[in-house]
């Protein structure tokens, strides 16, 4: 039982170092409630709310950049947070932008990546993304906290014990520690899927911007309408 402690451990430390709340937050402040309780949140922060076109847009100032935030909703509750840089730049500056959120973003210890994710200096991102129609986006994932990475860990280990016996646990075999780092992964990634928080860069009239979207999925409607 000791190795299984151990290769579990070894799983979900970097994890449970920097975890967040089983809800994605945005500056501290769950991605939930109403769209009244988030622009008041989102106010406290120094955002100002303005109203274009019948739709709430807060205006201010999100890691170093001038940004809009649009608020979503389903069933009443807030399920998106769209954060749309408010200034275009050129193909160099975007591409610089864009590599640098990602590397922001893996050093972070709030968050999960399952990929690598940079422009090549040499892209020709205008070509691609006009003739081919490339899309050019990451997604990270934040981490559960608290009682939900309790819960998380409680879940692997029941997993793991009833599919093995206490003697292959104990000294398990190379196969046997292989299916238990996958299982064990497997699950993390099925509580944090409700969880991501993603970006794109986006194309206005040759200048380009980037869009990053702070999703609860938990929100959002699963054919319960149908």
């Amino acid at each position: 039982m000791r190795k299984l402690l151990v290769i579990v451990v070894a799983i979900l430390y970097t994890v449970s170092c920097f975890a967040q709340e089983d809800v994605t937050k945005f500056l501290g402040f769950p991605v939930d409630g109403t769209q009244p309780e988030m622009i008041k949140n989102l106010k406290s922060k120094g955002f100002k709310l303005s109203n274009v076109n019948g739709t709430n847009i807060l205006t201010g100032r999100f890691n170093g950049n001038d940004v809009n935030v649009y608020i979503s909703t389903e069933n009443g509750k807030v399920s998106r947070l769209m954060v749309c840089d408010e200034n275009t730049m050129s193909e160099t500056d975007i591409k610089i932008r864009f590599n640098r959120l990602c590397r922001q973003f893996k050093d972070n210890g709030k968050y999960l990546s399952l990929d690598y994710y940079t422009i090549p200096e040499n892209e020709d991102l205008s070509y691609e993304m006009a003739i081919r129609n490339k899309r050019y986006e990451a997604i990270f994932y934040q981490l559960p906290e608290g009682e939900a990475m309790e819960r998380l860990q409680a879940t692997i280990l029941e997993e793991i014990q009833s599919k093995y016996t206490p003697e292959q646990l104990e000294s398990p075999s190379e196969d046997i520690r292989n299916e238990i780092i996958s299982l064990s992964l497997d699950l993390m990634m099925n509580s944090l899927k409700n969880k991501p928080v993603w970006f794109m860069i986006s194309e206005l009239y040759g200048k380009y911007y980037i869009t990053m979207f702070y999703d609860n999925e938990y929100n959002r409607a699963n054919g319960e309408d149908l």
